[in-house]
């Protein structure tokens, strides 16, 4: 295990306090929200830090009982990893996989590739630092390029682009209003991503609006509150856009701290899909 390892929920500790058998434990589960429990110290958060910083963090609580504790702190189990699939795959969406997982595992999980003409794309792969990696999927999956084979760390986002195109159009808030080219697939955040998402537009992320024109002539008008969309994760209520499509995001009323934190999250997406 690597000393900069980053302690995350799941995750199981081997927690030693010398001289103290009684508080030490060879399996400590990492609790969802970074803390871990003990004996005498009780709750201590240990999430986000290396085991060295961790057994700081358990030494400090333990002093207030115990007379100079020696405490060391290892990870015993990874917990598994939580990554995002998004684009040309056949059932994008949240995935939990083990720890260690690869690129493929991450497709896989997510049913495999969608409809490829020609060569395999290349996939984008970004991590919870919002830095990009590329993968050649034709290196990787038809020529065996194992190197490609990215590491899937927690809150991975992976983006597989479709070799097609079609175009929506993106009104209202947004830097770049007029339409806007997605893949099939691509889902609202992506358009408005794609249409230029700001924090000094103040786009009102509650209440975005989709007109689509039905085949038979009628108009079905969605509202979708993309705030909490992108706040749950629930990517089944980001909805997938079809050709045509008209986007409606409307100006925040003053509260840009409320309405558009989600800024951020969608200016790191548009890097993600190429832009």
């Amino acid at each position: 295990m690597s000393t900069d390892y980053h302690i995350r929920a799941g995750d199981e500790l081997s927690v030693t306090v010398y001289g103290e058998p009684n508080i030490t434990s060879a399996a400590v589960e990492v609790l969802p929200g970074g803390g871990i429990v003990l004996p005498l110290a009780g709750q201590v958060h240990v999430g986000g830090m290396t085991p060295t910083q961790a057994g700081s963090a358990v030494t400090a609580a333990l002093a207030k009982y115990l007379k100079h504790p020696s405490v060391t702190v290892a990870v015993a189990k990874e917990g598994p990893v939580e990554v995002l699939v998004l684009g040309n795959v056949k059932t994008p969406g949240k995935y939990e996989l083990q720890p260690q997982s690869r690129l493929t595992d991450a497709i896989a999980a997510a049913g495999g590739l969608g409809t490829v003409d020609g060569d395999y794309p290349v996939a984008r792969v970004a991590g919870l630092d919002g830095t990009v990696e590329q993968a050649s999927l034709q290196s990787l999956l038809h020529d065996g390029d194992l190197a490609l084979n990215l590491k899937m760390e927690n809150e991975t986002t992976v983006y597989v682009p479709s070799p097609l195109t079609l175009n929506v159009q993106v009104i209202g808030a947004v830097e770049h209003p007029g339409d806007v080219m997605i893949h099939p697939g691509d889902r609202l955040s992506m358009a408005i991503a794609r249409a230029g998402a700001s924090p000094t537009v103040n786009a009102d992320l509650n209440r975005v609006t989709v007109r689509r024109s039905e085949p038979d002539g009628t108009v079905q008008t969605t509202t979708i509150n993309l705030y909490e969309v992108l706040r749950k994760g629930d990517l089944s209520k980001d909805m997938t856009l079809e050709k045509g499509d008209l986007v409606y995001v409307p100006q925040g009323q003053g509260k840009r701290d409320v309405v558009s934190p989600f800024a951020n999250l969608l200016i790191g997406l548009r890097s993600l899909i190429g832009l």
